[in-house]
């Protein structure tokens, strides 16, 4: 157990305490205007005991770092009356690649940095607790639809393992499709897996109504987003989610940087190599973006600007041009879709060429 020193808990201002999340326990450290240890110790990762220690001190920047605890954690301390400060732990280095990588060293670091500034820590921004529920849907229908993919891909392999192949069909048909032309040597192996996958798209089919009924009495704004060629309910959803307040972005443009669709950039002397995008922000919605673009640019995405415009990127050639185009379209769809949000505009899918027909006339 380690020593905990302890001194008046309602401490001058100027401090800053840093709070080094576990599943478990944490540790914590108080630093002093004058960047010394005040104070230190270990504590439950239990909203009573958090809320304990932060309860009757001075108003105080409290730092910890992104994890499964950081959104409900950094809502305790804003009820408590202090500032929370989430760090994006994939940009402080200085904790994630540190020599001397401890519990009790890291909550010191943690108040150090954020003693010096908030800039450091590259702070996140943390939905509302009623934000995060409600997209608890969607990622229980993403768990659910990755799960069936991989049991059908585990299927076919096995069939193609023996010789033989399943017939082409969608994921939803699967277990019709799949089930007359199993191999007998195989079907008493693979039934039980067919009916898992069954019972699975059923379980997606209940997730997708609910989705549906979220968006509509929630969210109607979601509506609009359809407008948008390519853009369904659960990925409209995902958007406004993820996104919750538009006014957070000064410039539509910002939110294809938020989302990790532009390309990092590392800059030395007069040497700009070209990077891939930063995938930084919400895994989920950059995914779904994505598919998104792929389907403008398929072979059933009708006649717009984004395809237009992914089309002349994709004609420079090779495999590298037509990823390129999907994740520029799929940036312009998270610009397009803030744009449309923030100003209450309907979609036109050919505003931009309207307008520089009328421009050349």
């Amino acid at each position: 157990m380690q020593k905990i020193i302890r001194v008046d808990a309602n401490m001058n201002g100027g401090v800053v305490m840093g709070i080094d999340l576990g599943d478990r326990f944490s540790n914590y450290a108080v630093i002093g205007a004058e960047g010394s240890v005040a104070e230190e110790g270990r504590v439950a990762t239990r909203a009573e005991s958090l809320s304990s220690l932060l309860k009757g001190r001075v108003r105080m920047r409290v730092v910890i770092e992104t994890g499964t605890h950081s959104p409900w954690v950094s809502r305790l301390i804003m009820a408590e009356g202090h500032e929370a400060v989430v760090a994006n732990a994939r940009k402080v280095k200085l904790i994630s690649r540190s020599k001397n990588k401890r519990d009790r060293v890291d909550a010191r670091t943690l108040a150090r940095l954020g003693l010096a500034g908030r800039d450091l820590l590259a702070p996140v921004y943390h939905r509302s607790e009623q934000t995060q529920q409600r997209r608890a849907w969607l990622l229980a229908r993403d768990t659910a639809v990755r799960a069936r993919t991989e049991l059908i891909n585990h299927v076919r392999g096995i069939v193609k393992s023996i010789g033989q192949r399943l017939p082409s069909c969608s994921a939803e048909s699967f277990t019709k499709q799949a089930k007359p032309a199993l191999p007998t040597v195989l079907e008493p192996i693979l039934s039980p897996l067919l009916t898992v996958v069954q019972t699975l798209t059923k379980t997606i089919r209940q997730y997708d109504k609910q989705i549906d009924a979220v968006s509509r009495k929630h969210y109607p704004i979601t509506a609009r987003l359809e407008q948008v060629t390519g853009i369904g309910p659960i990925t409209s959803l995902a958007y406004v989610l993820t996104i919750e307040d538009p006014a957070r972005f000064r410039q539509s443009r910002s939110v294809g940087a938020y989302l990790g669709l532009v390309p990092a950039t590392h800059q030395s002397g007069e040497q700009v190599p070209q990077m891939h995008i930063t995938k930084e922000g919400d895994v989920l919605l950059r995914r779904l973006l994505v598919n998104s673009a792929q389907y403008i640019l398929g072979h059933f995405g009708p006649d717009c600007d984004l395809r237009r415009y992914g089309l002349r990127i994709a004609e420079r050639g090779g495999k590298i041009a037509k990823k390129r185009a999907v994740v520029a379209v799929a940036r312009k769809l998270a610009v397009l879709l803030h744009k449309l949000w923030r100003d209450q505009l309907d979609y036109d899918p050919l505003f931009i060429t309207k307008r520089r027909t009328a421009q050349v006339a």
